[in-house]
């Protein structure tokens, strides 16, 4: 019996990937529009360089760059960029396809709806409530409630803890395997995969279901749950 849906935050419910490439894009041409002599593919793949390297939520990458490019640090040029990426980010931060519907249905269902993310606490309650979902969840876990990243069992168990439901009663959605299923799967959670947000080719996920649409899950309730 499902109680409880649990879902990862970037590449799940909202298309991350989309947005940072299109926020980077911007902040690329506000930089050089403010007078920095670069050209656009190395600087794009420089910048998505450093992100990999120190990770997605790195907050001084602009500053790196630009130090990197040019043995200073210009406050006009960064600045232009920082403006540029956050009109961008703001622009192009949204849902996939069928996510409302399927939450407010999961929620009329009278299923506790979670979220367990990476994402650093400010960051992930902002894209929350940037795209309006924060009112639909029961609880939502980040890195700074636990201090432990994905796969460890931590968040998981926190987030069982917040919605008063037993992982073996809870579902667990994300587009990452080594992480959110196999974390999930530590606690005894069924487990599906987000196919429609890997962005790393993934032929064998090793969860109990793999979606090319949210508004599956609606079809796997009906399953687990007998209805």
């Amino acid at each position: 019996m499902i109680n409880a849906v649990i879902f990862d935050l970037d590449n799940t419910l909202l298309d991350f990937m989309n947005m940072k490439n299109k926020a980077v894009e911007a902040a690329i041409n506000g930089m050089i529009e403010a007078g920095l002599s670069v050209e656009f593919d190395p600087a794009f793949d420089k910048i998505f360089e450093i992100y990999e390297s120190k990770g997605w939520e790195y907050q001084e990458v602009f500053d790196e760059f630009i130090k990197f490019e040019t043995g200073s640090l210009d406050y006009k040029i960064l600045a232009s960029g920082i403006v540029a990426y956050r009109k961008a980010k703001e622009a192009s931060l949204i849902l996939y396809p069928n996510v409302n519907s399927t939450l407010i249905t999961l929620s009329k269902w009278g299923l506790k709806l979670g979220v367990v993310s990476d994402a650093p606490s400010r960051e992930a309650w902002m894209r929350i409530c940037s795209v309006n979902l924060h009112h639909i969840f029961d609880a939502v876990v980040t890195f700074h409630d636990t201090g432990m990243h994905k796969p460890s069992p931590e968040p998981f168990k926190r987030i069982s803890t917040l919605l008063d439901i037993p992982p073996e009663n809870s579902l667990m959605i994300g587009d990452w395997p080594e992480r959110d299923v196999i974390g999930a799967k530590k606690v005894g959670m069924k487990t599906a995969f987000a196919k429609y947000g890997d962005v790393f080719g993934t032929e064998q996920s090793g969860a109990d279901y793999d979606i090319m649409d949210i508004k599956e899950l609606l079809k796997i309730i009906y399953k687990e749950n007998n209805l």
